[in-house]
């Protein structure tokens, strides 16, 4: 049995302003300039989670494509800010897929892994996200997951597990022998939902979709805020875009703070969170299954005018 996460308005919203510049009294912060500009202005040790999907270098609208070597130089000062401004209990969350050198495939996480090694992070998961839709390639298997590489700045660090578990595939499964043969094997309140996350990703006719082309679901920074935040910390999105991260934050009584140099995308956020507080914000439940299509409809079913597939034989 999973436990409930009833629907509430997360704060007070009456007089409620998002700050343009940082400070403490801000519920909620969106700047519009560089990320190292916003993380100057936050104090050492102030927030209790990064998380954040940076840029892939791969030539989207709003990023440059750099040389590799630049490319990561940039991420690493972003990541020193980034560890500074922790608590010694927090986390960061760096959330990445592919940077591709023509046909060639680099994965960020192992690129950036050696960064966050020497500014004296502890990786504590590399959480693999899987979807079942994007591009299809045609000399190359189609990628369909990014990671979530899962630091802590010590050993001693808030894990809420209890608030992110998932239902048990078997709830009714008992102990068959020893002191507690009979009883129920399962925690009740569910199960750890392991570091392989099925989440539909934020493609067109996704409730979330905005203008944004490279949206990660609310839905995967909400298990990341509940796990490894408590009520009124601070999280803290470099690269907020349209704000995924503040309305997973202000869903569940944090406080968010995050940078974008597109004003497009910060005016999206400003109203996506406006409608987190009101309670009104189109999102996709954290604990709705993953859809699966009926298969006594005709488009699941394969026409029988196209023949058998000709599987190859070895």
């Amino acid at each position: 049995m999973m436990a409930h996460r009833p629907e509430q308005l997360p704060f007070p919203v009456s007089g409620f302003t998002i700050a343009p510049r940082y400070s403490r009294s801000a519920l909620v912060t969106l700047y519009h300039g560089d990320r190292l500009e916003l993380l100057g202005q936050i104090r050492d040790g102030e927030a209790r989670l990064v998380v954040t999907s940076p840029p892939y270098n791969i030539g989207k609208k709003y990023e440059k494509k750099a040389k590799i070597d630049d490319y990561l130089q940039g991420q690493r000062e972003t990541l020193r800010e980034s560890v500074r401004i922790l608590g010694d209990d927090g986390s960061l969350c760096w959330q990445v897929g592919n940077h591709l050198v023509g046909t060639e495939v680099k994965p960020l996480d192992i690129l950036i892994y050696p960064i966050c090694e020497a500014l004296g992070l502890r990786l504590r998961n590399r959480i693999i996200w899987h979807f079942e839709h994007g591009l299809h390639c045609s000399r190359r298997f189609s990628g369909r997951y990014e990671t979530i590489l899962w630091f802590t700045k010590s050993d001693q660090y808030v894990f809420n597990l209890d608030g992110v578990r998932v239902p048990q595939k078997y709830p009714g499964k008992k102990h068959f022998k020893g002191p507690k043969a009979g009883q129920y094997s399962c925690h009740p309140l569910g199960k750890n939902p392991g570091d392989l996350w099925i989440i539909p990703n934020v493609k067109h006719n996704h409730v979330e979709k905005t203008v944004h082309p490279c949206q990660f679901p609310i839905e995967l920074v909400e298990r990341l805020v509940l796990a490894l935040t408590n009520p009124g910390d601070l999280v803290v999105d470099p690269y907020i875009g349209v704000g995924t991260t503040a309305c997973a934050a202000v869903l569940h009584k944090r406080r968010a703070a995050g940078a974008d140099t597109v004003k497009e995308y910060l005016d999206v956020a400003r109203r996506r969170v406006e409608l987190a507080l009101l309670g009104k914000l189109p999102r996709r439940p954290m604990d709705r299954p993953v859809y699966q299509p009926d298969p006594r409809l005709a488009i699941t079913r394969r026409p029988p005018e196209l023949g058998q597939p000709t599987l190859l034989k070895v």
